[in-house]
C-alpha cells in the first residue's frame, strides 16, 4: 500500500465527506469548492500543502466534465481574453504571497463579495451588462492574482459572467472552462516546484471516486434548479463566502 496523506480510516472518511460536499457545491454553482474544502481540511492537516495539492488533483475531473458538457455554450473569445490576464496574474500573485501578508487583501475581498452579493440580490431579473472587450484581460488579471495568492480566483469571474446575464448552464460552463486552464497551469507549476509528491498523488486517486460521485449528484441538482432560484442562490453563496473571509481575518 503506497504512502498516503491520511493518518487513519476516520481521517480518510472525514476528508472524503468534505470533498463530496465541496464537489457537489462546485458542480451546482461553478465555484465555492476551494473555500469549503481548504477551510475545513486545514483544521485536520498540519501541512496545508497536502490539502491544496490533493484538492487540485480531485477537482480537475469535475472541471473537465462540466466544460466538455457545456462546450457549445462557452464564449471562447471572452475566455481567451480572460486567460491572457490570468497567466501573468498567477505569477504576480505567487510573488506577492511570498513577499508579504495577504490578510489585508483577503479582508478587502470579503467586503467586496458581501457588497456584490447584496447588489445582485437587489437587481431586477433580466438586468445585465454588455461588457466592452477591454474589460476581459483586467478581469482575468485580478482572477489570476487571487489564484496565485489564495488558490481562489473565482470572484472576479463570477461577477463578470453573472452581470453578463448568462443562463445557469452557460454561467457554470464558462466558469469551468477558465478554471480548467488555471488548474492545468497550477498542476504544471506545482510539478515543477516538487509539490505533487507520490503520497499526494495516490491520495488524490483514492478520493477520485468520491469526487466523481459529487460531480454526478451536483449535476442532477443543477439541472433541476429553476433559473431565477439559481441566480438568487449564487448571490447568497457569494455573500456567505465573503462573510466567512471577513470573520476569519477580522476575527483573527
Amino acid at each position: 500500500m503506497p504512502d498516503l496523506v491520511f493518518t487513519s480510516a476516520p481521517h480518510l472518511a472525514v476528508t472524503a465527506a468534505v470533498i463530496l460536499i465541496a464537489q457537489i457545491v462546485y458542480v451546482v454553482f461553478g465555484f465555492g469548492s476551494g473555500l469549503i474544502a481548504v477551510g475545513s481540511l486545514a483544521l485536520l492537516y498540519p501541512d496545508i500543502r497536502d490539502v491544496v495539492v490533493v484538492l487540485l488533483l480531485v477537482v480537475l475531473p469535475a472541471e473537465l466534465a462540466v466544460a466538455v458538457g457545456s462546450w457549445r455554450r462557452i464564449r471562447w473569445r471572452e475566455a481567451t481574453g480572460l486567460l491572457s490576464g490570468v497567466i501573468p496574474g498567477v505569477i504576480a500573485g505567487s510573488y506577492v504571497l511570498s513577499a508579504g501578508s495577504p490578510t489585508l487583501i483577503l479582508t478587502i475581498l470579503g467586503a467586496f463579495l458581501v457588497t456584490v452579493s447584496l447588489v445582485f440580490l437587489l437587481l431586477r431579473d433580466g438586468w445585465q451588462v454588455r461588457w466592452p472587450g477591454w474589460v476581459t484581460p483586467p478581469t482575468g488579471l485580478v482572477s489570476g492574482l487571487l489564484t496565485g495568492l489564495f488558490g481562489t480566483g473565482g470572484p472576479p469571474l463570477i461577477v463578470y459572467y453573472h452581470l453578463a446575464g448568462l443562463d445557469k448552464g452557460s454561467f457554470r460552463g464558462n466558469l469551468m472552462a477558465v478554471f480548467v486552464a488555471m488548474t492545468v497551469l497550477r498542476v504544471v507549476n506545482y510539478t515543477a516546484e516538487g509539490l505533487i509528491t507520490a503520497p499526494r498523488l495516490w491520495s488524490g486517486l483514492v478520493l477520485l471516486p468520491v469526487s466523481l460521485l459529487g460531480v454526478f449528484i451536483g449535476h442532477r441538482i443543477h439541472i433541476t434548479i429553476p433559473e431565477r432560484l439559481f441566480r438568487r442562490m449564487t448571490s447568497g453563496l457569494l455573500g456567505a463566502i465573503g462573510v466567512m473571509l471577513l470573520v476569519r481575518h477580522l476575527g483573527g
